[in-house]
């Protein structure tokens, strides 16, 4: 059977598959830190690469996943509620990157190995910012507001190696509109 997808069908199923890799990736991470390196002070996340991921493929829609990462990590972590709230509206200021996609185009970050890893850096780091900001709103004092930079540290090279792979993979860096339509365009030129 034949069966072909709408446009919002594919980016539903698209959106929930990201999500579920992400839930999963954060969740075994989180645990394996808790069990494994429970004296360590750094934290390790994949939220502001699969965020960043979603970005550029749907743009805005990548707030759920930014959210979404929050509440995994915060809820595996066993994090409180305010831990909750800080981690989640935190990860939301990730969508400022929006911005400088628009203004270089997403085309170039895509093709640019580059500003690809910069764009995820800067997801990263916007994240990071968020959830100061969100603690410092909440009454946290600024040494406990740094540490959401100093011990997600390792986090700046896990976004970079990520996007620096996704980039490569074809479409999964990709505004998925664009890619959809390259797809289409090749097919026809390959007559198939």
């Amino acid at each position: 059977m034949n069966r072909s997808f709408s446009f919002k069908q594919y980016r539903g199923i698209d959106l929930t598959l990201f999500a579920v890799i992400l839930c999963f990736s954060e969740m075994l991470i989180v645990n394996a830190a808790r069990f494994w390196f429970a004296d360590q002070l750094y934290t390790v996340s994949v939220v502001a690469a699969v965020t960043a991921i979603v970005l550029m493929r749907w743009g805005p829609w990548a707030g759920i996943h930014a959210v979404l990462g929050g509440l995994v990590f915060s809820l595996a972590s066993r994090g409180s509620a305010q831990q909750t709230l800080i981690y989640c509206i935190g990860n939301l200021l990730a969508l400022i990157a929006l911005l400088p996609m628009r203004m270089l185009g997403a085309e170039r970050i895509r093709k640019d190995g580059f500003l690809s890893v910069c764009f995820g850096l800067l997801v990263l780091l916007l994240m990071q910012l968020g959830r100061a900001l969100m603690a410092l709103l909440l009454g946290a004092g600024f040494s406990a507001c740094l540490g959401f930079f100093t011990t997600d540290a390792l986090s700046l090279l896990f976004t970079g190696v990520i996007i620096w792979i996704a980039r490569r993979l074809d479409g999964i860096f990709e505004n998925q509109k664009h890619y959809l339509l390259r797809i289409h365009k090749e097919e026809e030129k390959g007559g198939y």
